[in-house]
């Protein structure tokens, strides 16, 4: 193995980031999973692929996008690392290439870049120091009140 994560790994950080978003227990997540598949997934299974333990079935991935109101692509987002599959790694760019659509007659393929950009700026925006200056703003706005406000 080389440097990087494991595609199961990567999606089941995916998993974990989301479900803790959406304020899921994982018996939660596991139930909402039974309502797409033909049995829900105990705490445990959900813990495992969590962890990058277990590989996913089409059916399953597609259930998880739906039991965390998410798309299939962004369950395998990845934060920088290169990729391992069982034949080798890919790199970071390579992999990132093939969460976008490639087709290049759908008119879906630049509001997928949108999607991912909006997605990278939302993740700059929620960096712990650009939160607190948030607070400090709004404070500041509340403290001056809305008579400093330009009109």
């Amino acid at each position: 193995m080389g440097d990087g994560v494991r595609v199961e790994e990567a999606i089941g950080l995916q998993i974990a980031r989301l479900r803790a978003e959406r304020r899921m227990s994982l018996t939660e997540l596991g139930e909402a999973l039974g309502r797409y598949l033909d049995r829900p997934w105990s705490r445990q299974a959900v813990h495992q692929a969590e962890r990058g333990q277990r590989s996913f079935t089409a059916a399953e991935l597609t259930a998880l996008a739906l039991a965390l109101d998410t798309s299939v692509p962004a369950l395998f987002r990845a934060e920088g690392d290169r990729i391992e599959l069982p034949g080798g790694a890919v790199s970071p760019e390579e992999y990132r290439g093939i969460l976008l659509n490639r087709e290049r007659d759908t008119p879906l393929d630049g509001v997928e870049e949108l999607i991912v950009a909006l997605h990278d700026i939302g993740e700059v925006l929620s960096r712990p120091a650009l939160v607190r200056l948030a607070r400090i703003g709004e404070v500041a706005d509340q403290v001056a009140g809305p008579e400093s406000r330009p009109a």
